[in-house]
């Protein structure tokens, strides 16, 4: 049965022995080996002790291909052209699945004809030899970004290989990746990974977490996020991890995204047990890109002031070319030098926001709501509660396609471009909150003369990639002229 209680040694064996039947190349791994690995590390390598000991916020792009030799390549070009200080390594859509002979097959092809057959690094075929060829070649930090629901195989080989920090969640790389994956068995195969990871801690060997807090990347409402993201931070402490990032997706309102990241880190260190050393992580706007490259770097620079208010420990950088799709490495590093340059010109300065410390305090009642109503829905179990309360509506993620969740929120933009929500479903959220948002989006609704519905919801979908915040009707764009706002 399912609970948030640590796996057992003996557990964790049987697992990882299952496990490496899927990939029999997998079964040669040492666990004492890879730790004696690890401890030959220099200090600027081991990615816990450099984001925990940071002192501004540091910056970390995308970046993955299947080649070891162009991985090298492109991540020693983002560290020296684009001044990354940590470096990724995104993991290709095969492997996420757990195709790994699939992913096979396309390496193959890729090492024949020198072109870029998958979308992203092939870890888990590339082996442990492989990843620490990729951890020795490179002289920065490096994380496995992914996306994968059943992560068990590749974090035993990424660790292995010399990997000392791994991107994921139970809830973050299910819900909203996902259609049929069943939450409570994520939720388990979780637990392993998070296990390791403890195992590993336990020797000395700090591995960092770093739950996805974007989930969906689409106007999701901060408390929301925030929930998710102490909830799978608790489930990977009960597992023994002790150096945690906490994850939140920009939604574009600074002061609605300041309040948030200050919210984070404070219900983090509420939340979490004392031994967990909690960092924050700021990723750049997660939706729809104008397609002019100008106009991108101009959201690349909201998120950059964005960081330098906030002050998170470490920020996930955007390209202007996030339009087209794959960016090219040096777009990618010019999206970092970009984020760079707001970053430095604006942290010294002592900028204050009106109406941060109001937001920041309704989003931690928000935040709380949802905690209370998930640990009531598994007796002050949260795994337990985790999957009650998806079923139930008390906990939902706007726009997931996962048949675990009901799917019933709707946010929108408020006057201010702050996102509020506009359908609640079931959503457990006190009634005066529910009645502030209600009156936030009224007022929106009144100034541009049309009543709430989803195609407001549509409209604020895209506005960011038609070169505004609010998706106001066309007719009812405001600006500025003289000192005044008025509707054209």
């Amino acid at each position: 049965m399912l609970r948030d209680e640590t796996l057992s040694t003996d557990e964790l064996r049987r697992i990882d022995e299952q496990i490496r039947e899927d990939w029999p190349p997998a079964q040669t791994i040492d666990f004492e080996e890879a730790v004696t690995y690890h401890e030959t590390l220099p200090e600027h390598k081991r990615f816990a002790d450099v984001l925990e000991s940071a002192d501004r916020p540091l910056l970390q792009p995308r970046a993955g291909v299947p080649l070891l030799d162009d991985q090298v390549d492109l991540l020693r070009h983002l560290h020296h052209e684009g001044g990354a200080d940590l470096l990724p390594t995104t993991i290709d859509s095969y492997t996420r699945d757990n195709e790994y002979g699939k992913a096979q097959e396309a390496l193959d092809k890729a090492q024949e004809s020198g072109e870029d057959t998958l979308n992203g690094f092939p870890a888990v075929n590339h082996g442990v030899e492989g990843c620490r060829q990729l951890i020795e070649r490179v002289d920065a930090p490096i994380e496995v970004r992914h996306g994968t629901p059943d992560a068990r195989l590749l974090a035993a080989v990424t660790y292995a290989g010399g990997f000392q920090s791994f991107e994921g969640g139970p809830i973050s790389y299910n819900i909203p990746y996902c259609k049929d994956r069943d939450l409570a068995q994520t939720i388990e195969h979780w637990q392993y990974v998070d296990r390791l990871a403890g195992a590993y801690t336990e020797r000395g060997i700090t591995i960092n977490r770093e739950p996805f807090g974007p989930l969906t990347g689409t106007l999701v409402p901060p408390s929301i996020s925030i929930a998710i993201m102490l909830i799978e931070g608790k489930l990977a402490a009960t597992q023994g991890v002790r150096s945690l990032t906490l994850g939140y997706g920009q939604v574009g309102n600074v002061v609605q995204d300041v309040a948030a990241l200050r919210a984070l880190r404070k219900l983090g260190n509420e939340y979490l047990p004392d031994e967990v050393c909690v960092t924050t992580v700021f990723h750049e706007w997660m939706g729809g890109f104008p397609p002019d490259e100008a106009r991108a770097n101009g959201v690349i620079g909201l998120g950059g002031t964005t960081a330098a208010i906030a002050k998170p420990d470490k920020v996930i950088t955007k390209s202007p070319q996030e339009f087209a799709g794959v960016p090219t490495k040096e777009a990618n590093a010019a999206g970092l030098r970009t984020t760079r340059q707001l970053i430095d010109m604006v942290v010294e300065q002592a900028i204050g926001l009106d109406g941060v410390d109001e937001e920041q305090e309704l989003i931690e009642r928000e935040t709380w709501c949802l905690i209370d109503a998930i640990e009531a829905h598994g007796d002050g179990d949260v795994a337990q509660g985790t999957v009650a309360a998806f079923e139930s509506g008390a906990l939902d993620v706007p726009f997931a396609p996962s048949n675990a969740a009901q799917g019933t929120v709707l946010p929108a933009r408020d006057d201010d471009g702050r996102v509020r929500i506009l359908e609640w479903g079931d959503l457990a959220i006190d009634d005066d909150i529910k009645e502030m948002h209600e009156a936030r989006l009224d007022t929106r609704a009144r100034t541009e003369g049309r009543s709430q519905s989803f195609r407001m919801v549509a409209d604020d979908v895209d506005a960011i990639s038609d070169g505004k915040l609010i998706g106001r009707p066309a007719s009812k764009q405001s600006r500025t002229d003289g000192g005044e706002t008025r509707a054209d």
